[in-house]
């Protein structure tokens, strides 16, 4: 066998192994300096490195005790950062999820509105929840989203629903100015405050919460809890919502005072047009209403609105919304009031007229509903200008009396109504609410109730000293005001110089019951008096019920029914869902009982204790009265056109000083009337001729105990006993 055999043989069976070729060998000086390393030769001797962590004495130990607590704290900080952001974010998935579309969201009364147009078909007044309607922001004009975003929320198209600087600022601003760190700004973006609006998304449960303010005062709660609430409610708007539908929201569901919700509703109430056409200075009035809206309303306060608006036109500019040209020229032309708004008379009337339909329809609506009434704001105007003339000039500074007047057409048709002295809706409306004794002023409704039964106007009456037996109360017995008595008068005397004893004589004639009767009818539905003081006004009554009654002396004798509202529909419909046509209701005397009392009533401001509302250009018949103390005076008149009733006292009772119904009320009367029939051409009383209807002279001069003069001696006296008025 040849020699390479045998060395392969070698390596068969465990000689020299066989390796792969090194296709990529080191070179040889790379082979050597691997070499001299394996043995050590050729390095430099490695330093050996300092111990890690490890420091002696009392500053490693606080140390390692500082860096054990960030551990810590560290680990417990991201863990409960990751738990927090799970809560936030299942919170927000699952509010995400009960959030309803947009357009359900728009419209978020409880209580719809109730618009009142006056006899012409003008709006005088609102009540209720307004709302003016959807406008989103395609249609709103621009400067008003400006004004709003420049005021509320600077980078509400830039953040997601909150904002930490905001909030922080606010919080900052509450405790330089001492209140709670929640108290006052809340640092709220317009995301938020919509969120509030939605009250979190919880709605209105009558059964739940005592009125719709409790529930409305918890939804705007600042506390703590309620801000992190927002947060979820707010993240779950913005992932759900577009910012122009979350815009749209805030457009048409923020409160914007005078019970306007929403841009639309607020421009309508305040400057009478839509808010797709706003000035600058509407849009800044608009804007500033957000912060207090019942503080900033323009009907409020319009000088301090225009205050507030200036600020919001300064914040427009600075963020470029406005140049400050524009802005000069804003604050130059301030925005004003429509008329309606302007007007702001008969808050009284309106007030009145929503106890005059049902209830569903009117003070607790849910839909929009509009009134048609017998409102006339010119009469309404001259009844207030009267009321503020009298007790400006007349009645000494500081006086706490108080005046209501009623002015009606025949028909009861209410044209104007003062309550009070002071202005507003929701006050005392003395007019329809105040029960007073009545005095001399009822005393119509006796001789009213004798001439139906046939006794004459000029037929006599004695006037001498009466005492009744009352059964209970012993004995009463009338006095005259002068404390004199008189002998033989006609009825006409009688009641012109406003006599006692023969009232209350002619009553117990004709039979209390009867005149009870006839009062009843003609609209005095109060608790009258049982006893023979009836016949003097010693019944209470309010001031509405006695005008109408006089109403219906004027229209000939037939009772009436004050009414003001006309028709009701709702808004979007033409035909009306209810109506009234007129007061009239069922005669109570005959016409010629209602026309010698009228005469007789004539004769009372002519030549009687009536005269202090004489009118130059027009007759008046009226009657005074005045109550036990003066603690109530009256006047109810009318002309041919209108009757009017003026009531004046004290709320407390108390006696007035140097008052009676022909002194300040009949004043009173006058000054309204005269301006109310500024414009109406003069028409006669519907009374009789006293010479037509007159007895033939020689019955006259028969007639025992008549004296001819006794009505100048009796007016003579009456008149010389009233005194200055000084309340």
């Amino acid at each position: 066998m040849s020699a390479s055999g045998n060395r392969g043989g070698r390596g068969s069976r465990g000689g020299r192994r066989l390796v792969a070729d090194r296709r990529n060998a080191a070179p040889a000086k790379s082979r050597k300096a691997a070499a001299e390393g394996a043995t050590g030769r050729g390095r430099k001797p490695r330093r050996k490195a300092p111990a890690r962590g490890r420091r002696g004495g009392i500053r490693g130990a606080i140390g390692a005790l500082f860096r054990l607590i960030w551990r810590i704290v560290f680990g417990v900080f991201w863990r409960a950062t990751l738990v927090m952001l799970l809560i936030l974010g299942g919170a927000t998935g699952y509010l995400y999820s009960t959030l309803p579309d947009a357009s359900d969201l728009f419209d978020g009364r409880s209580r719809g509105s109730v618009t009142m147009l006056d006899r012409d078909g003008n709006v005088f007044a609102w009540r209720g929840s307004q709302y003016g309607g959807l406008i989103d922001t395609e249609a709103v004009d621009p400067d008003v989203i400006n004004a709003i975003i420049a005021t509320e929320d600077q980078r509400f198209f830039r953040h997601l629903g909150i904002s930490a600087r905001g909030i922080a600022s606010a919080i900052r601003i509450n405790l330089r100015e001492g209140r709670g760190p929640l108290e006052g700004h809340g640092g709220s973006t317009i995301t938020q405050q919509v969120a509030k609006l939605l009250c979190l998304g919880v709605a209105y449960d009558p059964e739940e919460w005592q009125s719709e303010a409790e529930y409305v005062a918890d939804c705007r709660r600042g506390s703590l809890w309620r801000k992190i609430q927002e947060v979820p409610f707010s993240l779950a708007m913005e992932l759900r919502y577009s910012k122009q539908e979350i815009l749209t929201i805030y457009l048409n569901r923020a409160y914007m005072g005078a019970g306007a919700y929403g841009v639309e509703a607020a421009m309508q109430r305040y400057f009478g047009h839509s808010a797709s056409d706003a000035s600058p200075s509407e849009a800044a009035i608009l804007a500033g209403l957000l912060t207090a809206p019942s503080r900033y309303a323009p009907t409020t306060d319009l000088d301090r609105s225009h205050d507030r608006a200036s600020v919001v036109l300064g914040l427009m500019e600075e963020q470029g919304y406005l140049t400050a040209e524009e802005v000069a020229e804003a604050r130059a032309t301030p925005a004003t009031l429509s008329d309606a708004a302007q007007a702001a008379v008969g808050d009284y009337f309106a007030d009145w007229v929503m106890t005059q339909g049902p209830d569903f329809l009117l003070r607790e609506t849910t839909e929009d509903v509009i009134l048609r009434t017998t409102f006339d704001p010119l009469i309404q105007a001259a009844a207030e200008a009267a009321v503020e003339d009298v007790f400006a000039e007349q009645v000494r500074e500081g006086s706490q009396a108080q005046a209501a007047v009623v002015v009606m057409s025949s028909d009861g048709a209410v044209r104007a109504m003062v309550g009070g002295r002071q202005a507003g809706s929701g006050l005392f409306n003395r007019a329809t609410m105040a029960m007073r004794q009545t005095g001399s002023a009822f005393k119509p409704f006796v001789y009213a109730t004798a001439l139906d039964l046939g006794w004459r106007f000029d037929d006599l009456i004695e006037d001498a000293p009466l005492t009744i037996d009352v059964p209970g109360s012993g004995s009463y017995s009338p006095r005259n005001y002068t404390g004199e008595f008189y002998g033989m008068v006609t009825l006409t005397e009688a009641l012109r110089a406003s006599l006692n004893t023969p009232a209350v004589r002619l009553s117990e004639d004709v039979g209390r019951d009867l005149v009870r009767r006839v009062a009843l009818d003609f609209g005095i539905e109060s608790d009258l008096a049982l006893g023979p003081a009836l016949a003097l006004g010693a019944s209470e009554s309010t001031l509405i019920e006695m005008t109408g009654g006089y109403s219906g002396i004027l229209n000939g004798g037939s009772a009436v029914t004050p009414y003001g509202l006309v028709d009701l529909r709702l808004v979007g419909d033409t035909e009306p869902m209810m109506g009234q046509g007129g007061g009239i209701r069922e005669r109570v005397v005959s016409e010629f009982a209602a026309r010698q009392l009228t005469y007789m009533m004539a004769e009372v401001v002519a030549n009687g204790t009536g005269q202090r509302a004489q009118l130059s250009d027009r007759p008046v018949a009226g009657k005074t009265g005045t109550t036990q103390s003066a603690r109530d005076a009256w006047f109810i008149g009318f002309t041919a056109d209108y009757v009017a009733g003026v009531w004046m006292g004290y709320d407390d009772n108390s006696p007035l000083t140097g008052v009676t119904g022909g002194g300040l009320p009949a004043e009173i009367w006058r000054q309204t009337m005269e301006r109310v029939h500024e414009d109406t051409p003069p028409r006669p009383l519907p009374m009789i001729d006293p010479e037509e209807e007159a007895r033939p002279e020689e019955a006259v001069e028969d007639t025992p105990g008549r004296r001819p003069d006794i009505a100048e001696q009796i007016l003579m006296e009456v008149l010389g006993l009233l005194g200055a008025d000084r309340n």
